[in-house]
């Protein structure tokens, strides 16, 4: 009895701390051969994201053994981050206060002690993706209480050398709303699909599919990401001229490259079969300045 009661802690201990892995900051400490864009993929997260995180500009080079902080996966600011616009100035009814950036500080770093995401900061302040912070400089934040500097600090006992597993066979933490059938009058990235919501921090649409179906373009724009995302398969995001971002996620094949003019109705790849369900769909949503918008009413073309 116990040894099965040991046995049942140990197990106790060993969840919490995995659980602390996943969600906490971790930090990263650059190998020979190294570059943010293969630390990038190997974390399934933009480039964009590991450079705020960081606050390095497009021009700073990573040496081995320096550590850089990982940011969490969100897609709304990944969205935010790729956009080749700069955020127009967010309209927001919260109070807002003076932050003057302290030696170590970086974007990421300044909205999580602020209760905000990375892209309601950029959103307020103007900034964009290649936007980089400096000591002294004036930032408005939330008007919440901010905790002075520290170093993010990771569950393992070596700082700096923690790596996590991306785990694809999760529970479906997804939260569900209605489901109901397209109206032909509105243009999807799939033919006739069923709508079902998806709530929470994930706002979209999730779109049936049927087996490898074309995702189409609904409307135009310039490819911002391809690419693996945490949490959401194959992505690609469409930047229109207005600066909204379409992101097509849970691909099974892309056809398109970052870079790229993507026209209406132009093949972007294939529905893939979701590892949860073991269905084809996709899930679609649409950002602006970071946040998500109702994509039954995102301008089609």
């Amino acid at each position: 009895m116990k040894t099965y009661i040991c046995k049942r802690i140990a197990l106790v201990c060993v969840l919490l701390l995995c659980s602390s892995v996943v969600f906490a900051d971790i930090t990263y400490k650059v190998e020979k051969g190294d570059t943010l864009y293969s630390i990038s993929r190997k974390y399934q997260i933009t480039v964009a994201e590991l450079r705020t995180a960081n606050n390095l500009s497009e021009n700073d080079i990573i040496k081995a053994g320096q550590k850089l902080i990982i940011p969490d996966a969100d897609i709304g600011t990944a969205a935010a981050l790729s956009s080749n616009n700069k955020s127009s100035n967010a309209s927001s009814s919260a109070k807002t206060k003076t932050y003057v950036v302290a030696k170590g500080d970086t974007l990421y770093g300044i909205a999580r002690k602020s209760g905000m995401s990375v892209a309601d900061l950029m959103a307020i302040n103007n900034l964009d993706s290649s936007s980089v912070i400096k000591v002294g400089q004036k930032l408005k934040i939330n008007d919440v209480q901010v905790v002075s500097n520290t170093k993010s600090q990771t569950s393992s006992s070596k700082p700096g050398e923690t790596v996590i597993k991306i785990n694809d066979s999760l529970p479906d933490t997804r939260t569900y709303g209605a489901t109901v059938f397209a109206d032909s009058n509105t243009k999807w990235p799939v033919s006739s699909p069923k709508i079902t919501q998806v709530k929470g921090k994930i706002s979209g649409v999730q779109l049936s599919a049927k087996n490898n179906e074309v995702v189409s373009c609904i409307h135009e724009g310039t490819v911002m990401y391809v690419g693996v995302y945490r949490g959401f398969g194959q992505v690609v995001f469409v930047q229109s001229k207005t600066g909204l971002i379409y992101a097509y996620t849970g691909l099974g094949s892309v056809k398109v490259h970052k870079g790229e003019y993507a026209v209406s109705g132009c093949e972007l790849g294939t529905a893939g079969l979701d590892s949860l369900s073991q269905k084809y769909q996709i899930t679609f949503m649409v950002f602006q300045n970071g946040q998500p918008i109702d994509p039954a009413k995102a301008p089609r073309s």
